[in-house]
């Protein structure tokens, strides 16, 4: 096929589709943690070279650890500038043009990292390839979905769903190949 390198949301949600609670607070994520666990991240990251994330994200990420993507080509997407950090760029351009450039160029695989508004952006304008979702058993009732109301609809095609003891689901789809006859 034309494309190798795909752009992969990988992202853990509430039963009810929140990926945090109100206040960016991710204290749910706790209640899946296990000791040498680590629900299949370490070989997704391994084949992963370039991180796409949305400025909050960073920053509550920043703000708790060091930047993990830091030996990664990573893409804060931002409206206010900043200078580059190493191989961190804040960017501010268009998100579908960056992600377009990003495929063309050879590589591994590309990750977006969130937050919902870089999700949604990407669903509006039909970019993910594919969505690994680690759904947490609880139901938040509040804070930042995932989907939003207004996505257009497409059709996916289930590669893999796993179950771990601590109740976790990872569900991993694709999109569909596309006919080019």
């Amino acid at each position: 096929m034309d494309q190798d390198r795909k752009l992969i949301l990988y992202i853990a949600m509430s039963l009810d589709g929140y990926i945090s609670k109100p206040h960016d607070d991710l204290s749910f994520l706790n209640r899946v943690h296990k000791e040498g666990e680590d629900y299949g991240y370490g070989e997704f990251i391994s084949g992963v070279d370039t991180v796409i994330l949305g400025r909050r994200t960073y920053d509550w990420v920043t703000a708790q650890v060091d930047f993990p993507h830091a030996d990664k080509n990573a893409y804060v997407i931002t409206r206010h500038p900043r200078p580059a950090i190493g191989n961190t760029v804040f960017y501010t351009g268009d998100l579908g043009e960056l992600v377009m450039k990003l495929k063309k160029e050879k590589g591994k695989n590309i990750f977006c990292d969130g937050g919902a508004q870089i999700a949604q952006e990407l669903i509006k304008k039909d970019l993910i390839d594919q969505y690994i979702l680690s759904v947490i058993p609880v139901l938040l009732g509040a804070g930042i979905r995932l989907f939003c109301d207004g996505s257009p609809e497409q059709e996916l095609q289930l590669i893999s769903a796993k179950n771990y003891d601590t109740g976790l689901v990872q569900l991993h789809y694709r999109r569909p190949e596309k006919n080019h006859s």
